[in-house]
């Protein structure tokens, strides 16, 4: 079997890497629909149109921004709120793409200009974790391939979640909202367990988010509680940077 796939490999090197890349990014796949259509199920409940919610995940393609944007537009907030707020929530995305192009220095701009746009946290930590396909020829191949398949089932998902919500009750879908305090609580847990100061940092910024609303608008409300939340853990977490 090794030397019937390395002379496919030597045979067709593009074809072997999207085929790797595909098998890589199978379980990012599996993880994605069910959060999708989770996200297409309030997103149609905040009132955005199935075509709406489809694009946004065409466009943005970040789980946690689409998340809040939903969740924003239902509380009413501005455009520019929206996008201070999920500007700051991505702002972690420069610092992988400048790592993930550090790997790959080997591409062309045709290449690294997509593939940085297909970056999440799933998708960066599974390409982490797969450093020798770098160093192998085609290896665009394998990277497109892995954030492709991420992409389009979060598409897929987003769309089945939005057409979901047109045809499940009212009630049903309602009750969906509880899945965005539980992935952000599946999410803070096992950072949590290891550093407990990391849940005082979730708690300020939840503080700062109450207090803030009861004088401004509620999406400035959350742009203030990441902005100011995140700064108090530059200094609640200083010893564990140094």
């Amino acid at each position: 079997m090794d030397t019937d796939a390395l002379e496919k490999q030597k045979s067709s090197p593009a074809l072997y890497m999207v085929r790797k890349g595909i098998a890589v990014g199978f379980p990012i796949m599996l993880g994605y629909l069910p959060i999708a259509i989770t996200y297409g199920v309030l997103a149609k409940q905040a009132g955005m149109t199935l075509t709406e919610l489809t694009l946004m995940s065409v466009m943005v393609f970040a789980g946690a921004s689409q998340f809040m944007g939903a969740n924003m537009i239902a509380v009413g907030a501005g455009a520019l709120e929206i996008i201070v707020a999920t500007f700051v929530l991505n702002f972690r995305h420069f610092v992988m793409s400048l790592s993930f192009m550090n790997r790959l220095r080997n591409l062309g701009l045709r290449w690294k200009a997509p593939l940085s746009l297909g970056l999440t946290d799933e998708t960066f930590a599974v390409s982490s974790l797969h450093t020798q396909e770098a160093k192998m020829e085609k290896n665009g191949y394998f990277y497109a391939a892995l954030i492709l398949t991420a992409y389009l089932s979060w598409i897929v998902g987003s769309f089945l979640g939005g057409v979901l919500g047109e045809v499940i009750p009212e009630k049903l879908s309602q009750s969906m909202g509880i899945a965005l305090y539980a992935m952000f609580i599946g999410l803070l847990t096992p950072s949590v367990k290891k550093e407990w100061r990391v849940g005082f940092v979730a708690v300020i910024a939840m503080l700062i988010n109450v207090v803030f609303s009861q004088f401004m608008s509620e999406g400035w409300a959350i742009v203030f509680g990441t902005v100011l939340g995140g700064l108090s853990g530059v200094f609640l977490l200083k010893e564990d940077a140094s």
